[in-house]
């Protein structure tokens, strides 16, 4: 958990995107995923984080839904919400946080 801690503790925005391998949607989220990166280039990060690899965070984060996505600045949790997002939504979500 302290590299977690590391992770969100940045002064940029850090979008993570909580999933797993079996949801049937995650390519398409993969690549909405990368269209966000791209158009927020270093003004934030993009991380995916799978669940099923690591349970412990998943679970302390009470991670329920597939995906979730969750945005950090300075270690503080600004924005979460579960189920499929658009690249527009998350590039407008995460610019209110540059």
């Amino acid at each position: 958990m302290a590299k977690f801690g590391e992770l969100i503790g940045s002064s940029i925005p850090t979008l993570i995107d909580f999933y797993a391998d079996w949801n049937e949607n995650n390519s398409k989220l993969h690549n909405t995923l990368r269209d966000v990166a791209i158009a927020l280039g270093d003004k934030a990060k993009v991380i995916k984080i799978d669940i099923d690899k690591n349970e412990i965070l998943a679970n302390a984060l009470r991670i329920k839904g597939n995906p979730t996505f969750i945005i950090y600045k300075g270690g503080e949790m600004k924005w979460r919400q579960s189920g499929e997002q658009d690249a527009g939504t998350l590039i407008s979500l995460v610019q209110q946080y540059v």
